[in-house]
């Protein structure tokens, strides 16, 4: 979503760092190019206004770290403002400390996500050993509430339950008492939504709040809607007094003003970030390291904790030890290649590691679709396990079994085994590498076509 704004502030801040003494002028001029570069995002307009008075205030002041030079001092201060605007610093924590069952009503446009953000809250909460209940209480839409219960199936989550016929209002009084019979600890509210803001829908909300007294009203937000999610959000906590913000579809395509701007114009804070469509795309909100996204810098503490909620390590260490004695197999890259999918796309991974976020961007497309990996684990599902083992035994009639069991073609085969001898000999090399030479490799990679797999 940040990449052009990136891109633009990358060329503000690499005249900043060309300058050798920073003066008014040259303070004011970078300013005014941020400014261009913020309206250009789609960020509100009172919002950059405000931003560029409290970075000109600073950067003319007498502030100054000697161990910066002028221009990094002005980029240090923008850095410092962007966390700032966007609430950092501040808890943006849930509040679940309140006596069980803990309310959380989900609010917000139809079409923002709001529905499926409850199933990835749910599955968040249980993994931090919560036991929540998902409730349907959008009797407008049917879907909806037969949405909610396929995602409840899909988790192993209980969907409380509710029919198009039913007041909302008495739904969710019923799904407290029920939560509180049964030892649920928290309760997710789905509420209706509308296409835009209307009294019917705000006075229902009204009423449900007022009945249900919830610990926290999440406002989920479209991040793709750009300005128009940021005066809804005004909009509804203006009725509601909402507690927090939920960006859905944050990895989209969109500008990225509404992520930037929400913060400052509602007051409240941006407590939870959609980053796909999966139901473990839900990451917690922290201002400073989107920022550093943003700025270029890289993000490596959710890089490492995203990592070290998909890898087992255990296995890691296992294969590490395979990897040095050159026994890596098909049944290690396939196990790899499985939690590597959960981590996302290669370049959105080295979009998190600092000064390689230019590079995830010249090798776009050398990855393989998802399409493709899905085509890669089907042949060597196809596979024996002593196959797998070693894969210099696949003759002509085994590449032909394994192709009629994984529905591919032995050329697609052969493709596969071609790359994977290729990858084992790029993982050897790495190895002796070492992490530097194995960026400075990375870096010639370009225009060489897609990696072995």
């Amino acid at each position: 979503m940040f990449d052009n704004l990136s891109d633009k502030l990358e060329l503000v801040f690499k005249k900043l760092r060309g300058q050798g003494v920073m003066t008014e002028d040259n303070i004011k001029e970078a300013l005014r190019e941020v400014r261009l570069v913020l309206l250009e995002a789609d960020v509100n307009f009172k919002v950059v206004k405000d931003f560029v008075e409290k970075v000109r205030e600073r950067a003319v002041g007498t502030e100054v770290v000697k161990s910066l030079s002028p221009g990094q001092q002005v980029i240090k201060i923008v850095n410092d403002e962007l966390i700032a605007m966007m609430g950092g610093g501040e808890d943006n924590s849930l509040n679940l400390a309140a006596k069980p069952p803990v309310s959380i009503m989900m609010v917000g446009l139809q079409g923002a996500g709001k529905t499926t953000s409850c199933g990835k809250l749910a599955k968040l909460l249980r993994s931090q050993k919560r036991r929540p209940l998902l409730v349907p209480a959008d009797v407008y839409r049917p879907a909806a509430i037969e949405q909610l219960k396929t995602l409840g199936r899909q988790l192993d989550i209980e969907v409380f339950d509710s029919n198009a016929g039913q007041d909302p209002v008495d739904i969710c009084r019923s799904s407290i008492k029920y939560a509180d019979l049964n030892g649920f600890d928290t309760v997710i509210l789905d509420t209706a939504g509308r296409h835009q803001i209307d009294d019917f829908l705000m006075n229902e909300l009204v009423r449900i709040r007022d009945e249900v007294l919830p610990n926290e009203i999440l406002f989920v937000a479209d991040a793709m809607t750009g300005q128009e999610a940021v005066n809804v959000a005004a909009g509804f906590n203006a009725r509601l007094e909402i507690t927090g913000v939920v960006l859905t579809k944050l990895d989209g395509d969109a500008k990225g003003g509404a992520a930037l701007s929400i913060r400052a114009v509602t007051g409240k804070p941006v407590k939870f970030v959609g980053v796909g469509e999966k139901l473990d795309a839900l990451e917690v909100f922290h201002a400073d390291r989107l920022v550093s996204r943003i700025l270029g810098m890289g993000d490596v503490l959710s890089l490492v904790e995203k990592a070290h909620s998909v890898f087992d390590e255990t296995e890691s260490k296992r294969l590490t030890e395979k990897l040095k004695k050159n026994k890596f197999d098909l049944e290690d890259f396939r196990s790899q290649l499985q939690q590597v999918k959960k981590l996302g796309s290669l370049e959105s991974i080295m979009g998190m590691i600092p000064g390689m976020g230019k590079i995830a961007k010249q090798m776009e497309g050398m990855a393989p679709p998802e399409k493709e990996m899905k085509r890669i684990e089907a042949i060597i599902s196809s596979m024996t396990p002593r196959e797998r083992a070693n894969h210099t035994i696949i003759n002509g009639s085994r590449r032909l079994r394994i192709a009629k069991g994984s529905g591919t073609s032995v050329q697609e085969v052969n493709q596969l085994l071609k790359r994977f001898t290729d990858a084992q000999k790029m993982m050897q090399q790495f190895q002796k590498m070492g992490p530097m030479g194995m960026m400075k490799s990375m870096k010639g990679m370009k225009g060489m076509g897609k990696f072995p797999f």
